[in-house]
């Protein structure tokens, strides 16, 4: 098959560097060279956000990448792209009607929109994954959400007319049931890791003698990082390290770490909780190693890799009990679950399982077996080739016989 992915503001690119490297951006990498080693060919159209890209990279054997021209060649805030989806969907019709792809991928909902106007009028099946709704982030962000305002009604819009809306967790698919998009229209294909990097044995980074517990992950409000400083305050002993966040230099300017500072203040556990920085990616399996136990406590996560990562390292992780969570951490097996904003659960169930080190490591072991059973890129790619199968039966449209392909 040729495939082509379109993700507006999440390139690929970034993933190789890792600095500017989101869950997207991963997701993106993986899923395209997974299904060039497959034998397929794969596409990627990202935005141009600098005038010194060039147009197309040949990334491996099976996958390129092509900058679009659409808005100013420089960095946008992605909130601030939907003026620029129509120059992107044009440049994608005008592109198209030349190199007919067998299957569009839209990664995101401008995405999304872009695609919507580049298949105009071509029998080619599309599909869209969102990575994050826009009526979730608005129920649990409110007026602090910067999204357009019209992206609930577009982001309905391309849910019900895809051909598959493949989802990353099974919240995700009440979400879209409710939004009008028939079950029969829907799979859920989850995020995966990197089963070669994230394992069990290896190096630790340093540590303290102390308990520790890690958070690792962008420094936003909605990841509750406050939750889970709040709850060190009745975990006696322990220490918290929070991994992730801006480059130290620009700490003392940086809103989130002042707020974060000022809760451990509050709490009076500032003494026993250490910011670590920005950390690179290749560097995280050792800190995983290096604690007791990882915590992600976000208000709401869409997927969320940080407990299938801290699961394949044999690290028991604690997290709150919304959106992906809900699918990669089984509850007492693989981990905790504990309900979101709660620092007194969480704190209680930190405690017994500090306490409590064969449980830990059972969890541990049983969470490695886990992880490498359902999320290893390998066997993602192959769910998410079946998923282009069925959309193109669905939609009759027929695969060009140059493009290759296994069968």
């Amino acid at each position: 098959m040729r495939i082509d992915m379109v993700s507006e503001h999440a390139s690929p690119l970034a993933a190789l560097g890792g600095a500017d490297a989101g869950g997207q951006n991963v997701h993106v990498a993986e899923l395209a060279n997974g299904l060039a080693r497959r034998g397929h060919q794969v596409v990627v159209h990202t935005r141009r956000d600098s005038a010194d890209l060039p147009d197309t990279v040949r990334v491996s054997p099976g996958v390129t990448v092509e900058h679009v021209p659409a808005g100013p060649p420089q960095a946008i805030p992605k909130d601030d792209l939907l003026p620029y989806m129509t120059e992107f969907g044009d440049h994608l019709a005008v592109r198209w009607r030349t190199q007919r792809p067998d299957v569009v991928h839209a990664h995101f909902w401008m995405s999304g929109v872009a695609a919507r106007r580049g298949i105009a009028g071509l029998d080619v099946p599309m599909l869209q994954t969102f990575h994050a709704l826009g009526r979730v982030k608005r129920r649990h962000q409110g007026h602090k959400d910067t999204s357009p305002p019209q992206r609930e009604r577009i982001e309905a819009e391309l849910a019900r007319n895809a051909d598959f809306v493949v989802a990353t967790c099974s919240d995700e698919v009440v979400e879209l049931t409710e939004m009008g998009v028939a079950p029969e229209h829907t799979a859920v294909v989850p995020c995966g890791i990197d089963l070669t990097k994230f394992v069990p044995t290896g190096t630790v980074a340093d540590r303290t003698e102390r308990p520790r517990i890690l958070s690792i992950g962008r420094l936003v409000e909605r990841k509750g990082v406050d939750t889970t400083i709040a709850a060190l305050a009745g975990v006696a002993d322990a220490e918290l390290v929070i991994a992730g966040g801006p480059e130290r230099s620009t700490w003392d300017a940086d809103p989130e770490i002042a707020r974060l500072r000022f809760v451990a203040e509050q709490a009076g556990v500032a003494e026993r909780v250490h910011f670590a920085g920005q950390l690179a990616h290749s560097d995280a399996p050792a800190m995983y190693r290096s604690a007791d136990v990882v915590v992600s406590a976000p208000w709401y996560e869409p997927f969320g890799t940080v407990p299938l990562e801290a699961m394949a390292c044999g690290v028991a992780p604690v997290v709150t009990a919304v959106g992906g969570h809900l699918d990669t951490v089984i509850d007492g097996e693989t981990g905790l679950l504990v309900p979101p904003r709660d620092s007194h659960t969480l704190a209680s169930r930190l405690r017994t399982l500090l306490a409590r080190p064969r449980w830990r490591c059972d969890l541990g072991r049983a969470g490695v077996g886990h992880v490498r059973a359902r999320y290893g890129w390998d066997r993602l790619v192959r769910e998410t080739e079946s998923v282009y199968r069925r959309a193109l039966e669905h939609s009759g449209a027929s695969v060009a016989a140059s493009t290759g392909g296994r069968p």
